[in-house]
């Protein structure tokens, strides 16, 4: 599969790696680009927690994901909070052998397991003799998944009010019912909750198992946490981790975890604050609710839409740090909504238990083992503190204000027992805008430590954008990029995301921490793309930003090498196509669109008098669109992101003004231009977010970023705007009833090539990394200056079709590793068409 594409690769890459001096006709032509270092002076120093890793249980990242657990509501707790369609016996059905016969049912009454553990299965059994009666879990996607050979630990909490006790049998078996093992036999007494356990070891390799629990007799027999582990899990640990999953991550060599979340980190906007044990509600991710036995732990709505049970819990994260070599760094929520919310508790005693409960999470992870919290990690088997050093208050909140009050309280309560724990900030959701530059401001004044940045933007965006922290104080706060992504998870998107981590590189002075997110995603429950590592219930694959991901982080060095590059400038594009029209969840008509050059002359208009809608594209195949009554209408409520084009215009210079008035629903309605196609255009979208804020979005290739920001701005129903747009070029400016309400550029140049150089202290090693993300190759001279290099290296590049990406089936986006000659101070080499290319070059 992947051999032709690498002799290519190789190919590519040994065109040209001679010494200057040597002076073949192919190095005699002018190099495209130039890299000069500088050895004497002295870099930056890059932390060992550069690159990390940030999880968050989203696209069924935890259960059905990492966590080993291969049984899906195993406490019987999913509920309509998680998701309307959840209920206590999701994922189970009723079962029978021999004629079996009773009834189940899940109930919350006074014999739970216990007060967090509330919800249990009874099976009231009416069994003729060799009957047996009970239920069947399908377990995640396709079934559960077993190995030949492989040993399964099976577990269950049971209590029987049969006389002489129930006999339960349990089975691994095909959905047809053929055995895929051994029958584990189990003999219930008593009627109080008792844990049974047992081993299967599977005689077939299927991904589509499943597990029986049947009871024998008569009599009721009630059951909670039934429970199957493979054995092997990450480091043999129980209660543990998915092998391939954890290991995959590892193999990245990640300086920090960041954990739990995320959006999950916040209180959850659609329940609300919740300071009592009423566990039938919603709450925000507590870390105290993860830790403990895994019987005791609460089950919780998850803020992406399904029930996380809490089995990977906080105890967990910071084992598996330390298990992968890395710093914990979990996040502890803000008491204030985020993610898209606005709200924030004004409940001051409420506040103050959860910073309480910060300082106890302290404990629990550094704490003595006299301690109350730390005799708790001791008793979970972790007497060794595991050496917490950051902690994150906070994720992406839009309040910045009611923010900062909070996070000044979390600090300094934190920094008076401990005062050498590095307290992380943050700067809401965002790049750029209004929020982000209140952030920045409050941050500053109120000299936090470091602040946490997160932004998903398009591939062009991180191309555009590698010097951002060029001009960062030097002596402000420091940034932890928590969470990026380039908008996909082509072989482009991670050679987009290479360049800009050079830049990270060239600023470690400024940017201490760097984690891509999301992690993980469960092939067949999505909600956010793109995502690091794919899978599902037995299969795993890195995508091509885990490649590139994997090749960078292993590659860091310990300092910066000072480089200057030069070579090909490239040129800004302005901003051209058509005017576009679009609705979100709302029904809007339009009147008089008219496009008109700078010289006055009409490039485009309809006024809509003449009945049809000729010369419009309904690019999204959305929406129900109608030229009637002299306006254009999408009449339909329901309909989300539609969008119509009117003419291609190749003006660079232009002027659009149209009417618009919505006439129902929630949101407001988007104008376009520039518009291309449905993957490409600028629309700016007045009443947004439930009719909560207007932006300026730029989509490229389907991933949109923002580019221009006014929170709290809302479009009234029935109201006819006066709306007009002004581009020239690449710079925009933006009227509303004839007043000027915003106004960007979009002309930043987009750069193709990107380059560091750092220095392995360990080795000597000096490490150049070079991305080349066009399609033509680029001849670049490397000047490494006054040092002694040895006359080989090892190069590992990744190349190929930029829209390519690693499926299930296929992983075309690889690297290759190959030992390269004629290394000198100062050297060429081609690098390949897009590729991002890493030489390790020793030193005498």
């Amino acid at each position: 599969m992947s051999a032709p594409r690498a002799i290519t690769t190789l190919a590519l890459a040994a065109l040209v790696t001679l010494p200057l001096c040597a002076a073949p006709a192919a190095a005699e032509a002018a190099p495209d680009y130039t890299i000069t270092a500088d050895p004497a002076a002295k870099g930056a120093a890059i932390d060992d927690t550069m690159y990390g890793i940030f999880f968050e249980d989203i696209n069924f990242a935890a259960d059905g994901g990492i966590y080993a657990e291969l049984v899906r509501n195993r406490s019987f707790e999913f509920l309509p909070v998680d998701n309307r369609d959840y209920h206590g016996l999701t994922a189970w059905s009723p079962a029978a052998t021999g004629g079996g016969k009773g009834t189940l049912k899940t109930v919350n009454g006074d014999a739970r397991l216990n007060e967090r553990n509330r919800t249990y299965l009874e099976l009231g059994l009416a069994n003729p003799a060799g009957g047996a009666y009970g239920v069947t879990n399908s377990g995640y996607n396709t079934g559960i998944a077993l190995q030949e050979g492989k040993s399964y630990d099976f577990s269950v909490w049971a209590r029987s009010d049969a006389s002489g006790g129930t006999p339960l049998t349990i089975s691994l078996h095909s959905e047809a019912g053929a055995a895929l093992a051994q029958p584990v036999t189990l003999q219930v007494q008593g009627d109080t909750w008792t844990k049974y356990t047992g081993t299967f070891t599977a005689t077939a390799t299927t991904d589509a198992a499943r597990l029986s629990v049947l009871g024998a007799g008569s009599g009721t027999v009630r059951l909670d946490m039934v429970s199957l582990f493979p054995r092997d899990t990450f480091k043999g640990r129980a209660n543990g981790l998915r092998k391939d999953l954890a290991e995959k991550v590892a193999a990245l060599n990640p300086g920090f975890v960041r954990f739990p979340g995320g959006c999950i980190v916040n209180v959850n906007s659609h329940y609300g604050y919740d300071a009592s044990s009423n566990w039938e509600r919603a709450r925000s991710y507590q870390w105290k609710d993860t830790v403990g036995p895994v019987e005791t732990r609460a089950t919780n709505a998850n803020f992406w839409g399904y029930n996380q049970s809490y089995g990977l819990g906080y105890f967990e994260y910071f084992q598996f740090a330390e298990d992968v070599g890395a710093m914990p760094l979990p996040v502890v929520p803000a008491l204030l909504t985020g993610c898209g919310q606005n709200r924030a508790t004004e409940d001051e005693a409420l506040l103050q238990r959860h910073i309480q409960d910060t300082l106890d999470l302290i404990e629990f992870a550094n704490g003595p083992v006299t301690s109350t919290w730390g005799k708790l990690r001791a008793d979970m088997g972790h007497p060794e503190p595991f050496g917490l050093t950051h902690i994150g208050v906070g994720n992406e909140e839009n309040l910045p204000t009611e923010y900062a009050r909070n996070f000044v309280k979390f600090r300094d309560a934190i920094k008076a027992k401990h005062p050498d724990i590095v307290v992380i900030s943050n700067s809401g959701p965002d790049d750029q805008g209004f929020v982000f530059d209140e952030h920045w401001k409050n941050n500053r004044a109120n000299d936090v430590d470091m602040v946490d940045e997160h932004y998903y933007n398009s591939p062009a965006w991180f191309l555009q954008n590698n010097a951002r922290y060029d001009s960062y104080d030097r002596n402000g706060p420091k940034v932890f990029l928590g969470e990026y992504a380039s908008l996909d998870n082509k072989l482009f998107n991670g050679l987009a995301e290479a360049a800009f981590m050079t830049g990270l590189e060239r600023n470690a002075d400024v940017v201490k921490m760097a984690s891509y997110a999301p992690l993980l995603a469960n092939v067949d429950h999505v909600q956010w793309r793109p995502d690091m590592i794919w899978f599902d219930n037995d299969q795993s694959w890195g995508s091509a930003s885990y490649e590139v991901q994997k090749l960078m982080m292993n590659n860091v060095g310990d300092r910066v090498v000072p480089t200057r590059a030069s070579g090909k400038v490239a040129k800004p594009k302005p901003i051209t196509g058509a005017v576009g029209l679009s609705t979100w969840a709302t029904s809007a008509k339009y009147d008089d669109v008219k496009v008109t050059g700078t010289d006055g002359a009409t490039l485009f208009a309809d006024d809509f008098n003449d009945g049809n809608d000729e010369g419009w594209t309904n690019l999204a195949g959305r929406g129900a669109w109608s030229a009637a009554d002299g306006t254009y209408t999408q009449s339909d409520v329901g309909a989300e992101n539609t969008l119509v084009r009117g003419p291609v215009l190749n003006a660079e210079n232009y002027d659009i003004s149209l009417k618009a008035t919505k006439t129902a629903g929630r949101e407001g309605f988007l104008i376009g231009f520039g518009v291309k196609d449905s993957d490409n255009y600028y629309w700016w979208n007045l009443g947004g977010w439930n009719n909560t804020r207007s932006v300026v979005e730029k989509a490229s290739g389907g991933a949109k970023e923002t580019l221009f920001a006014k929170e709290g701005h809302s479009i009234e129903t029935g109201r006819t705007y006066d709306v007009k747009i002004e581009v020239r070029g690449g710079k925009v400016k933006l009227f509303l009833d004839g007043q000027l309400w915003g106004e960007f550029a979009d002309d930043a140049v987009t750069e193709p090539f990107a380059q560091v150089v750092t220095k392995d202290e360990a080795t000597g090693d000096l490490i150049v990394k070079v991305v080349n993300a066009q399609d033509t190759p680029a001849v670049t001279k490397v000047d490494l200056g006054a040092v002694r290099v040895k006359n080989k290296a090892q190069m590992t590049v990744i190349s190929g079709d930029p829209l390519a990406h690693n499926t299930r089936s296929a992983q075309p986006v690889e690297p290759v590793t190959s030992t390269i000659r004629g290394i000198a101070p100062t050297f060429t080499r081609t690098f390949a068409p897009n590729s991002v290319t890493v030489i390790r070059i020793a030193t005498k």
